[in-house]
This record gives C-alpha cells, sequence and structure tokens, in this order.
C-alpha cells in the first residue's frame, strides 16, 4: 500500500481501489486512518492533492466508533459508499476483521468487513435511512438536454426518481446499453444543476436483467467528469428498486460500474434486510 509522508507530522495517507480486487479496476480512494486535528480546509487540500473522486478522513472517538469526513477535489460530500468501504478495509487490515460504526454527516453507518473465499476482505456498509421522492417532468427535461439524451432514450419502466441514502441522486434508466456507453455532457450545466437541487451524482442505469445492471455516475459538482464506482449511489438505486416494486424487487441486485472508463468495479446491492436500509458490499484492494 502507497501512503504519503511529505512533511514530518503528516498524515499518513492510504490509496485503494473500492469495489475491486485489482487495483486498476474499481473506484480509487485516498484514506487518512488518523485526521486528528486536520481542520476542513487542510482535508479539502489533501484531497485534491490526491485527486480521486473522494478521500475519507477517520478519527477514532470515545465511544468506539470513527467520526468520518469525506471529501472531493472541490468540495465535502456527506456521504461516500467507496471511501467507506476502501477505508473499513484498510482499517481491518491493521485491526482484523470485524464490525465498525462510522459517524457520518449523514447519520451512523455500520460496516462490517469479513475475509472472502479468495483471501481478500469484503465490506458490507449499511445505508441510513432512504427515501425515494417523484422527479419533476421539468426537472427531468433539463437533465435529460444536459446530458444530451431524448425522451426516447429512456426506459419506460423504470422511470426518473430522486433517491437517497446518505446521499441524493437522480436516477435516469437508459433504455439500450449504447445510450449508456455514450456519455458526453455539459460539465457546467449539469453541475449546476445538481448543486440547484443538492444532488451528489446522477446515478444512469441500464437494466440487462431483473437483478443485474450497468451504472453510470456523472459528478461534476466534486470537480470529476465521472466516479468509476459508486457506494452510495448504489444504496439510494437499491432504495429506488424496492421502492418502485415493493413485492416484485429482487433480493439482491449486481452493479457492473467503470466498464467504459477502463476500471471495471463490482456492487452487491442487498434489499431484504431489516428494511428501510439497504446494505452496499464490495471488496477493496491497495493501491500500489
Amino acid at each position: 500500500m502507497t501512503s504519503d509522508d511529505a512533511a514530518p507530522g503528516a498524515p499518513e495517507i492510504l490509496r485503494y481501489a473500492a469495489f475491486a480486487t485489482d487495483p486498476e479496476g474499481g473506484n480509487p480512494a485516498g484514506v487518512v486512518l488518523d485526521a486528528t486535528g486536520l481542520s476542513a480546509e487542510r482535508m479539502l487540500a489533501i484531497a485534491a492533492e490526491v485527486g480521486y473522486s473522494e478521500t475519507a478522513f477517520l478519527t477514532a472517538d470515545p465511544a468506539g466508533g470513527h467520526a468520518v469526513r469525506y471529501f472531493s477535489p472541490l468540495t465535502e460530500v456527506p456521504f461516500c459508499g467507496h471511501a467507506t468501504v476502501a477505508s473499513a478495509v484498510a482499517l481491518a487490515e491493521r485491526a482484523g476483521p470485524g464490525r465498525y460504526l462510522y459517524r457520518t454527516a449523514a447519520g451512523e453507518v455500520p460496516v462490517e468487513v469479513a475475509e472472502s473465499a479468495d483471501g481478500g476482505l469484503r465490506a458490507t456498509l449499511t445505508s441510513v435511512e432512504p427515501h425515494v421522492t417523484e422527479a419533476g417532468a421539468a426537472d427531468v427535461a433539463e437533465a435529460l438536454a444536459l446530458l444530451g439524451w431524448a425522451p426516447g432514450d429512456l426506459d419506460p419502466a423504470l422511470p426518473p426518481r430522486y433517491a437517497y441514502a446518505g446521499a441524493r441522486h437522480l436516477v435516469l434508466a437508459a433504455a439500450t446499453r449504447e445510450r449508456l456507453a455514450r456519455l458526453a455532457y455539459d460539465f457546467d450545466g449539469l453541475a449546476a444543476f445538481m448543486t440547484a437541487r443538492d444532488l451528489v451524482t446522477l446515478q444512469l442505469v441500464w437494466r440487462a436483467a431483473p437483478d443485474v445492471f450497468h451504472v453510470r455516475d456523472p459528478f461534476p459538482v466534486g470537480g470529476v467528469v465521472e466516479d468509476p464506482a459508486t457506494g452510495a449511489a448504489a444504496a439510494a438505486f437499491g432504495a429506488y428498486l424496492r421502492d418502485l416494486d415493493p413485492a416484485g424487487a429482487p433480493d439482491t441486485v449486481t452493479l457492473h460500474q467503470g466498464e467504459d472508463l477502463g476500471r471495471p468495479g463490482l456492487l452487491r446491492v442487498d434489499l431484504r434486510t431489516a428494511a428501510p436500509r439497504v446494505r452496499v458490499s464490495g471488496a477493496a484492494v491497495a493501491i500500489p
């Protein structure tokens, strides 16, 4: 694993790929396991230096959990799934597999780390309580225009919705894999649209099977064109599927993300948990 100790007393900065077993796959995250004494300004500066979509900053608290803050290169976000998975695996490599409690701006997020069949570590986070709301026609039309999509590019069986499970996302379902693969959007315009609606990403999906989806997540509000694997959006999407069809939603859903970026990742979403929370799991590996 790598660290950055540029100056005496500087925090150790680790780099992990989440939702992958290959360092070249998944979503890279910065991890600072001991952020004691770091100001928000310093955390933001570190996140910008690291340059990944998010860096997680952990501070052990007296109750035995960890206070966690997440920063993109441009701003702080309330919750980040891939940096949660990455940092939990980093913790478990030092303290052993088990249960960790993250206290985030969005609420308490339990994370369990266990050894997988291949000998690696796999983390499972349990989201805060999610909610799903209608997306108005005007909002959908504006989002489509900024993406360069036509209304006919949408899958009518999966209507647009706003979904939240620690961070807010707009879910838009493409009718074809080809539509999902072609992503070229108005970066500044979409960033302004998302900021006005408190969105962290757009969750763009294509359904390959009832329990298998391919997904992409534009993230201009964080200064990143696209997030390679997005755990917070995966949790929100799980809530979306359960809200859309409470009786018919699958027990588990597999999300393929990052393929169009050359960083394939795999996310598992468990919907049949103690309602209404959603569980998201994946592997993580240190980036040399």
